[in-house]
């Protein structure tokens, strides 16, 4: 599964991508907003950054405008991926895109037929948004389990299913169940993925033990050069 970062923040980005366990960034206007930068200044900061994939999604509502809003996007690096709504206009400006060879991540779907129409659009992404759906009391899961269903029967359909809206660890664990191929999270997620209470006891305890014998492996290994 890879991981995406869901953030606009590019020291977060940084020093996640320091781990080599992001695979790509994904931003909209809303966490871009936060940042209180300029939007483009913002994508080609995170571009030189991270070397995968990084979402920057257009603003405009019809397909014209959005397809002039993508050849900006571009022209800033070869990784970006241009995001557009999932509705008519967003799908119209997808098939363009993707005929030109340009990676769209359609995002804002909340069906599996919606994912069906991404995935025949070319799409390269497809985000459905779990969170979103929990909050309204649909399981999100269901939603993605669905859509890998669906797409494992076309091998026509090259669209991946990446999750988004991911509120905690266990989101991540059960999408990589169902076999979504990726999900973006937000920093503090991915934090959180790394801790256990247990590694951190064990931890603590190894080293107490190895305090008590009073050595230290650079120690070592310079009395052992001189």
């Amino acid at each position: 599964m890879k991981f995406f970062i869901d953030t606009a923040d590019i020291a977060e980005i940084r020093d996640l991508a320091a781990t080599g366990l992001v695979d790509g960034v994904t931003t909209n206007p809303s966490l871009v907003a936060k940042t209180g930068r300029n939007f483009l200044d913002v994508v080609a900061e995170i571009c030189a950054v991270v070397p995968g994939p990084v979402s920057a999604e257009v603003t405009a509502l019809d397909a014209p405008a959005m397809l002039a809003e993508a050849r900006i996007l571009t022209a800033i690096a070869k990784n970006v991926t241009v995001k557009v709504p999932l509705t008519p206009e967003g799908l119209k400006a997808c098939r363009t895109l993707a005929g030109e060879g340009t990676m769209v991540n359609v995002t804002l779907c909340f069906s599996t037929a919606q994912a069906i129409l991404a995935a025949k659009a070319g799409a390269t992404f497809v985000s459905p948004f779990v969170g979103r759906l929990d909050d309204v009391g649909t399981p999100g899961m269901e939603l993605i389990r669905d859509i890998v269903a669906v797409y494992r029967n076309y091998p026509a359909f090259k669209t991946e299913v990446l999750v988004a809206s991911i509120r905690h660890p266990i989101h991540v664990v059960e999408a990589a169940k169902l076999g979504a191929h990726v999900g973006t999270v937000p920093p503090g997620v991915l934090r959180q993925m790394f801790a256990h209470p247990l590694t951190e006891k064990g931890l603590a305890a190894f080293l107490a033990d190895w305090a008590k014998t009073g050595q230290s492996i650079l120690g070592a290994r310079r009395a052992a050069a001189e």
